[in-house]
């Protein structure tokens, strides 16, 4: 079996297992806004004398930008491995959904801009206790997201409107529902 190669994301086939990351120029963005708030805050709390009530909003940030530096790195850390029978996290945070035991699937898009061609798109899958969340930024998130669909129109799980539109947006057709006329 082939690795992922961690420092670009790129997507590995095997002969029944497609891998998956999140590629390094994809996370960047995120790493220096982290550190853009991280370390002037770090820098201010460190060399110059600052009140109680300061040092409170301060440290206040400096947690923030901490703890999305970190969630950051563990996303980044992540690899997907894609088969006919299931989707496996593996990293800090690991967990396996076998597709035909899935029931839930969300897919949701979030705008930048009020005009709304900005964004990017996130997938909930859930079996179980099992929960997994990906961005659009993954290498091969509509490949991803078409493996869903599948196994959703499989246990005909009904789908939100959002995430149909969504679909459609993505030229995925929604898979009809059994129980629907």
């Amino acid at each position: 079996m082939t690795q992922l190669d961690a420092t670009s994301g790129a997507r590995t086939d095997t002969a029944d297992m497609t891998r998956f990351g999140y590629p390094t120029s994809a996370m960047l963005g995120d790493y220096l806004r982290a550190a853009a708030g991280l370390v002037p805050t770090l820098l201010i709390l460190a060399t110059v004398p600052v009140g109680s009530v300061a040092e409170i909003v301060l440290g206040g940030f400096a947690v923030i930008f901490g703890a999305f530096a970190i969630r950051t790195g563990l996303r980044h850390g992540t690899s997907l491995e894609l088969s006919d029978a299931e989707l496996r996290a593996s990293g800090l945070r690991s967990a396996t959904i076998p597709w035909h035991q899935l029931d839930r699937m969300k897919l949701a898009y979030y705008s930048t801009r009020r005009d709304r061609k900005s964004g990017w798109m996130q997938l909930e899958l859930g079996a179980g206790r099992a929960r997994l969340s990906f961005d659009s930024r993954l290498d091969g998130f509509e490949e991803l997201v078409r493996q869903a669909v599948i196994a959703a129109g499989k246990r005909d799980l009904a789908l939100g409107e959002a995430t149909a539109a969504n679909l459609q947006a993505l030229g995925i057709r929604v898979p009809a529902q059994r129980g629907a006329p």
